[in-house]
């Protein structure tokens, strides 16, 4: 086994331990909590599954970019299960039911969805392509669904245990996916550098960018939900569109076209994380007591 293959299926261990600590902290109610609000999952479901494969259609047709980033780019826009998402949703103070929920339907939603947009595929590039449902099925069970469902049981039958599980889990599952992502990052380098004057980068740039504004926009005023659904839209699943792209193009190495992704959908998330920071901190200085009595 070669060691980027290592590095990968390190890569999708440390999403299963991540999203196992999401089930250890989670209850059905979080789970249930968009099924509660079906406004929010018509939102969602058309920022997540019709706006970003859109984008990657539009990118395609009009910019001339080399066909790994193109088939990186439609790959990533229909594999949208973000697994590593409600921990970024976490770290910024927002409601975490509703990123968990939002993964969790997702993930349902595109054992079905992804092999209908496969077929976008074939369209996009005039030739026949296949991922079939049984084995998107398994991708997304594997690191999505189970480990998910694994965490909530633990928890309902053993909460003891569940609670001293959570915090070495996530322990885990952050140093696993920061030596990866170091390695990958290391031995994708010189690939990655390539991407960046054939306009993969402003592809991928402005990938992220519109994900980000149209989950925004559609989540409606509030700011937890438009944190959340920001994310959700520019975030994509990895391994799935690995999975996708290496299944239709084998001979394509699309690894560097994703690892530039990540770094791009990293940075640019942190940055509208920031400005959102700034608006909250704005709203409460506005809405303080203080100021209201300086006002009367």
């Amino acid at each position: 086994m070669h060691l980027q293959q290592v590095v990968l299926l390190g890569l999708v261990l440390s999403i299963v331990l991540t999203v196992l600590g999401f089930g250890l902290q989670a209850t059905w109610d979080d789970v249930s909590y968009v099924v509660r609000r079906p406004a929010y999952v018509a939102r969602a479901l058309l920022a997540m599954l019709v706006i970003m494969p859109l984008v990657a259609l539009t990118f395609q047709r009009v910019f001339s970019l080399p066909l790994p980033v193109e088939v990186a780019l439609v790959a990533l826009a229909i594999s949208p299960v973000p697994p590593l998402l409600p921990r970024r949703e976490d770290k910024a103070g927002v409601h975490a039911p509703y990123g968990i929920a939002l993964m969790a339907t997702a993930a349902l939603l595109s054992v079905v969805a992804i092999p209908l947009a496969v077929a976008l595929l074939g369209w996009m590039f005039d030739q026949p392509f296949h991922m079939g449902v049984g084995t998107v099925a398994l991708k997304v069970v594997e690191t999505a669904l189970l480990p998910l469902l694994v965490g909530m049981a633990l928890r309902a039958l053993t909460p003891g245990l569940a609670a001293r599980l959570t915090s070495p889990v996530a322990h885990v599952a952050a140093v696993l996916l920061v030596l990866c992502a170091l390695v990958l990052v290391g031995t994708q380098l010189p690939a990655v550098w390539a991407l960046i004057g054939n306009g993969a980068l402003l592809a991928l740039l402005g990938f992220v960018v519109l994900g980000l504004l149209a989950g925004h926009l559609l989540a409606g005023s509030e700011p937890d939900d438009q944190i959340v659904l920001a994310l959700s839209t520019a975030c994509r699943h990895p391994a799935l569109a690995l999975a996708i792209g290496a299944t239709n193009f084998p001979d394509e190495n699309l690894v560097p076209c994703i690892v530039l992704y990540l770094m791009v959908n990293l940075a640019v998330g942190a940055a509208y994380l920031a400005w959102q920071r700034r608006r909250l901190a704005r709203a409460v200085a506005l809405t303080s007591p203080a100021r209201v009595e300086r006002g009367t």
